[in-house]
């Protein structure tokens, strides 16, 4: 007479939960993390950076920058809103 034990080891259902379980906890480890970590802040003098690095230094502080802005426009925006390096 076989237990519930050995049937629940014949059912296919219980096999499907459990390789549903293994394969979803393989997808969070592989896609849930981050595969595409943000990229740092740029450093340094705000004149040599790009305007990517620029937009995206403003958007990262919601400050959000109008596509019709010059570079020159973002450069005076991020020198606005730095905060001045502390004193020691």
């Amino acid at each position: 007479m076989p237990t519930p034990l050995d049937r629940l080891t014949q059912s296919r259902g219980s096999f499907f939960a459990f390789t549903g379980i293994v394969t979803a906890a393989a997808a969070w480890m592989i896609w849930g993390n981050d595969m595409f970590p943000a990229e740092p802040d740029p450093t340094g003098d705000p004149d040599a950076w790009t305007v990517t690095e620029l937009r995206r230094w403003l958007n990262k502080r919601n400050l959000h920058p109008a596509d019709s802005l010059t570079r020159d426009e973002l450069v005076e925006r991020v020198k606005a809103n730095m905060r001045p390096p502390p004193r020691a």
